[in-house]
């Protein structure tokens, strides 16, 4: 009996919390786009940006942003798949503590170290200017760790009995990652990679000292010198001068394209990973 009151209690304080978890985002976004729909058109979406953000769109911050997103995928996806690879096949106990805790030490930096961090490095010591790929580059190791961690934890919930078996077929440590690591653990790539690109695409400390400049860019043709627009440093630039109802409504209609982005990026992929984790079952 009192177990199954535990078990009630507990179901019932787990549904709120998820309710309240999808309430909460739920109006976020209704406000974001309410405070912002007045600016969202298609002209919006695909015009150059005038008089300072009062006027005009953001297609180049949409367009650097993705660049910057893009890059930082592409980057951490293959890093985060052999570091998590390593530390469930390869990694002794002793390295594999010692590296994880280095992970959640850098996941715990703060965002504007992050930016001061990428400015003394690629600034001081390459000589760079603003660059997309520094932005890229350093927007990959903040969202490195949540990639990691998540397909570690994926790679952990495989059954031993799996990957002693596809030992037992005699085959080598390579194969079993091939044929049974990668493919079952594809699904919590996916989920880490979903949550670093939510992550990338809202950073601003990171890109507006390494990256971003409030105009005067379009598509970049170099790399070390080549800046980028993006939309959360247009939005923190505008919400300076938020006094200017110009500014303000800018400001919220930048802030609605950005976080449907997320959200429709988040939403096209879940299938994705539903699919993935369905044809892992099967195999």
């Amino acid at each position: 009996m009192r177990r199954r009151l535990f078990d009630l209690v507990f179901t019932v304080v787990a549904a709120l919390a998820a309710i309240g978890a999808v309430t909460l985002f739920l109006a976020i976004l209704a406000v974001v786009v309410y405070r912002g729909f007045d600016a969202l058109s298609w002209r919006f979406l695909v015009e150059d940006m005038r008089a300072a953000g009062a006027e005009g769109g953001i297609v180049y911050q949409i367009a650097g942003t993705f660049i910057l997103v893009l890059t930082a995928t592409l980057t951490a996806v293959p890093l985060a798949a052999g570091a998590g690879i390593w530390l469930a096949m390869y990694a002794k106990e002793g390295a594999r503590r010692s590296f994880e805790s280095v992970l959640h030490a850098v996941n715990g930096i703060p965002s504007i170290v992050f930016g001061l961090i990428g400015f003394a490095f690629f600034f001081d010591l390459l000589q760079w200017k603003k660059s997309w790929l520094a932005g890229g580059l350093l927007l990959a190791l903040m969202i490195l760790p949540t990639l990691v961690v998540a397909f570690v934890e994926k790679l952990r919930s495989i059954p031993r009995e799996t990957i002693d078996a596809a030992f037992g077929l005699g085959l080598r440590r390579g194969d079993v990652v091939r044929t049974v690591l990668l493919p079952q653990g594809a699904a919590g790539l996916v989920t880490g990679t979903l949550l670093g690109i939510a992550r990338a695409a809202g950073e601003t400390a990171p890109i507006m000292f390494t990256a971003a400049i409030f105009s005067g860019a379009t598509v970049p043709r170099a790399v070390a010198d080549s800046p980028v627009l993006a939309l959360p440093y247009h939005i923190f630039v505008l919400a300076q001068d938020s006094f200017d109802p110009a500014m303000r409504s800018g400001m919220w209609g930048t802030a609605a394209v950005l976080v449907v982005l997320v959200t429709c990026v988040s939403a096209l992929a879940i299938p994705l990973r539903l699919k993935i984790a369905q044809e892992a079952a099967r195999d």
